[in-house]
C-alpha cells in the first residue's frame, strides 16, 4: 500500500509539470472558420464500448463541443476495442500522422495491463507514439491517464484487484513521463475514477468495466477542459 500511494503521488506530481517546449506550446486556432481535424487514438474506450449510441462516447462528445466553436471541425475515430499500445503504434499511428490533425487524443493502456504486457514495453510504445506525434504533426496532443481498474466492478473484490491497481499506477507513471517529455496535455482520469466511481456506480456500463453514457460524459467533460485551454482567444 505504501508503494502504491507513493507511486500515485508521483503520477499526480508529473501531471502538474508539463514540458514548455515543442508540442506543449501548440494551440488551436482563434479563427472560428478553421477546418480543425480531431483524430482519436486508442482502445475500446475510444471506440465507445459501453455507450448506448456512438454519439454518446467521449470522442463524439468532444467533437460536438468542437463544432460549437469550429463549425467545420471534423473527427476521425481510429480507436479499436482490444487495442494495446503496440496496436496503436502499428495500426493507428501512421494513419493519424497522414491525416495532418489539429488535435489528437490518446487513450490506451488497460489492455496492456490485463494482457500482462511488460511495463517496459508499454513505456517504449507510448514514448514512440508521442514522440512521433510531436515531431511529425502540428497537433495539440491530449493524453488521458488510465482510470484505476481496481475500482471497477470487474476487479473490485477480485483476487487480481491489488495487481491491476498497482499496474494502473505504474503504467500511468510511465505514460505521464512520456507525455511530459513530448509536451502533451495530461488529463487525470486516474484520480477522477478513484474519487468518483466507488460512489457513482452509474458511471460504469453493465459490463462492470467500460464507462456508461454518464461515464463517457464525465470523461468528455474532463478532456474538454484540456482542449479548451489550448484554444487561442
Amino acid at each position: 500500500m505504501r508503494r502504491a500511494a507513493a507511486a500515485a503521488l508521483a503520477v499526480t506530481m508529473l501531471t502538474g509539470c508539463s514540458s514548455t517546449r515543442g508540442a506543449a506550446a501548440r494551440t488551436l486556432p482563434a479563427e472560428r472558420d478553421a477546418d480543425v481535424l480531431y483524430v482519436a487514438l486508442g482502445d475500446s474506450t475510444v471506440e465507445g464500448i459501453g455507450a448506448s449510441r456512438p454519439e454518446l462516447n467521449y470522442v463524439s462528445r468532444l467533437h460536438a463541443r468542437l463544432l460549437q466553436i469550429y463549425p467545420r471541425a471534423r473527427v476521425e475515430n481510429l480507436g479499436v476495442g482490444g487495442a494495446t499500445s503496440a496496436d496503436v503504434l502499428e495500426r493507428q499511428l501512421d494513419r493519424a500522422v497522414a491525416l495532418r490533425p489539429g488535435l489528437v487524443t490518446l487513450s490506451v493502456g488497460p489492455n496492456d495491463i490485463t494482457e500482462q504486457v511488460p511495463l517496459a514495453d508499454y513505456q517504449r510504445n507510448v514514448e514512440t507514439i508521442l514522440r512521433r506525434l510531436a515531431a511529425d504533426t502540428q497537433a495539440v496532443i491530449v493524453v488521458s491517464l488510465l482510470p484505476d481498474l481496481a475500482v471497477t466492478p470487474r476487479f473490485r473484490g477480485h483476487e487480481a484487484q491489488a495487481v491491476v491497481g498497482q499496474r494502473s499506477v505504474d503504467f500511468n507513471a510511465a505514460l505521464a513521463r512520456a507525455a511530459n517529455t513530448h509536451g502533451a496535455h495530461i488529463v487525470d482520469l486516474y484520480a477522477a475514477s478513484r474519487r468518483e466511481v466507488p460512489a457513482r456506480p452509474d458511471l460504469v456500463a453493465r459490463d462492470g468495466y467500460h464507462p456508461s453514457d454518464l461515464g463517457y460524459a464525465r470523461w468528455a467533460e474532463l478532456m474538454w477542459d484540456a482542449v479548451r485551454s489550448r484554444i487561442r482567444s
